[in-house]
């Protein structure tokens, strides 16, 4: 993944830097410092060699043992400092070179003249300095020694009456100087141009590998990377939030979970096993929603590291659900009309049938066994429609607490006129999240519920009596609503069969409304499921999408 960042040329940086960073700077001057401390303690040691006839070899044998001495001292000086933590600016490398090339001449003047070896260690003295500050002033470095060399050569030859040969040499050294100095001036320049392209190169590769991290943390896909035991090294915040939920506070990954959900593990080396094998869809917890993940390698290889996409089912869910429930509308509307007209002739012809005097008491069996299927059949008709006529969720922000206050007073209203007096007993945990949902939609769903949790109460203990507990998920981040009823319960064989159309174990019943409850909340991108937690009744549970995350 990248962005679009204009890539800046060479010709963007702006002129070459006159002098190399500060941190290049500081490391070649302290090799610089190493090569003076160790010629200072050759010229040292040099003194102790054949000193029978330094008289006739050197004109001012006591200055240059002063001066070399002074040479090694100084030498010593800035190494301590260095060795110490002493950074050196422009102003005290300039100083050094400049020293250095008048100490060596000053030796030069009393030992032996420009003819002395010495002469070549000024070169290195001016390479150094047009180096370590490859401006004007490397180039004064290389004048400043052609006229000390100059300057030794002609009083050699005026004072001492030495050859004219001398000058000669000073001037060759001269052009040596001034050679040294542009050359190294514009291998210098050139370096510093390509460490400044360098620089900038590497700052706008770490402002994309930031701008790709922002971007990788804030999609919606969720991103792993994984080694070959499953163990998580990355992870982006939708896959986290996915996973393992939205973290109350923000911690690193690896110190909320090490290793991956049971199901992905499993689909991870089902995978390994065969990676033409599509995972199917799983959910790390009850309460999380349906997830999808894809596997790829990172290096094809050696294969230690695989690449994770994981993707929330809700939205396909909810396209599916859409085009499903379009499908039937064109169905239903198709039929209805064909079903409700032979129907309504049924129940006319049995209410005619019913005002005969002269019916036997199994006639008047007959006919309420007819008029109780026809009553169903068209319950099973207006639920259909009701399906194929479902509007798109409009979902609004819903506070839960106060919104299951007021369904529960609207709701014990229409349940007690001419029936026996219901009862909702509401436990509501304080700090809910917010939830999102189409309003007129989740008060149809929890209608349904409650009225079948009323229903299956009555027939089991005699009390109209229902729970409604709303909590929040483990992370924080989700509100749930769980109805329980008095009722048998489930049989086990029977659980997995709830949420099909049609499907029902009260004869009176169509079948459709547990179906469309789950469709409604699927079209909102919450999950309503049944739980098992091996309490007497039946519990289901509405969970939310979280509120801010919403396709």
């Amino acid at each position: 993944m990248a962005a679009d960042t204009p890539v800046r040329s060479a010709e963007a940086l702006g002129p070459a830097p006159s002098t190399p960073s500060g941190i290049q700077q500081a490391k070649l001057f302290r090799i610089y410092n190493h090569y003076r401390l160790v010629v200072s303690l050759m010229l040292v040691a040099l003194l102790f060699v054949d000193p029978v006839n330094f008289d006739m070899r050197f004109r001012l044998l006591d200055y240059y043992q002063a001066g070399v001495s002074a040479y090694l001292g100084l030498n010593a000086f800035i190494a301590l400092l260095l060795v110490a933590g002493f950074h050196p600016s422009q102003r005290h490398i300039t100083l050094s070179i400049l020293l250095d090339i008048l100490i060596m001449h000053g030796l030069l003047l009393a030992s032996t003249g420009i003819t002395n070896g010495l002469a070549n260690l000024v070169i290195v003295s001016v390479a150094a300095g047009n180096i370590l500050t490859p401006s004007r002033m490397g180039t004064f470095y290389a004048a400043l020694a052609a006229i000390c060399s100059l300057g030794i050569s002609g009083w050699a030859v005026l004072a001492l009456g030495e050859s004219a040969d001398d000058i000669v040499r000073a001037g060759s050294l001269g052009i040596l100087y001034f050679a040294a100095a542009f050359v190294l001036q514009s291998i210098s320049r050139r370096m510093m141009r390509s460490e400044a392209l360098a620089s900038s190169r590497a700052r706008s590769i770490a402002e994309l590998e930031k701008i790709n991290q922002q971007i990788i943390q804030r999609m919606r896909t969720g991103i792993l990377v994984l080694d070959r035991f499953g163990q998580i090294r990355l992870a982006n915040a939708a896959a986290e939030e996915l996973l393992y939920g939205a973290p109350k506070v923000s911690a690193p990954i690896h110190e909320r979970a090490t290793v991956l959900p049971k199901p992905l593990k499993q689909g991870l080396d089902a995978w390994l096993k065969d990676p033409t094998q599509r995972i199917e869809p799983f959910q790390p917890s009850p309460t999380s929603p349906l997830l999808q993940a894809n596997f790829t390698q990172l290096d094809q290889e050696r294969g230690d590291q695989i690449l994770v996409f994981i993707e929330d089912m809700s939205k396909v869910t909810q396209q599916a659900q859409q085009m499903k429930l379009a499908s039937l509308g064109r169905l239903t509307a198709g039929i209805a009309h064909e079903i409700r007209n032979p129907l309504g002739a049924i129940s006319h012809a049995a209410q005619l049938m019913e005002e005969s005097p002269n019916l036997a008491p199994g006639d008047h069996q007959m006919l309420g066994i007819i008029r109780r299927h026809s009553r169903r059949v068209n319950g099973i008709i207006e639920n259909v429609l009701d399906l194929s006529r479902r509007r798109a969720a409009n979902a609004d922000l819903i506070e839960v607490a106060p919104w299951l206050q007021e369904f529960k007073e609207d709701f014990l209203q229409t349940q007690n006129e001419g029936r026996a007096e219901a009862e909702i007993i509401l436990k509501i945990d304080p700090q809910l999240p917010s939830a999102r949902f189409d309003k007129s939609q989740i008060e149809q769903v929890m209608v349904n519920l409650c009225d079948n949790g009323l229903r299956y109460s009555e027939q089991h203990s005699g009390q109209r009596r229902i729970g409604i507990h709303a909590g929040a998920t483990e992370d924080g981040e989700r509100t749930y609503i769980d109805v329980r009823d008095q009722g048998p319960g489930i049989a086990p064989e029977h659980r997995n069969s709830v949420f099909e159309p049609f499907f029902t174990t009260d004869k009176t019943g169509t079948g459709l409304g547990l179906y469309l409850a789950r469709e409604l909340c699927e079209a909102n991108q919450a999950h309503l499921s049944l739980v098992e937690d091996n309490k007497p009744g039946c519990c289901f549970r509405i969970t939310f999408a979280h509120p801010g995350r919403m396709i």
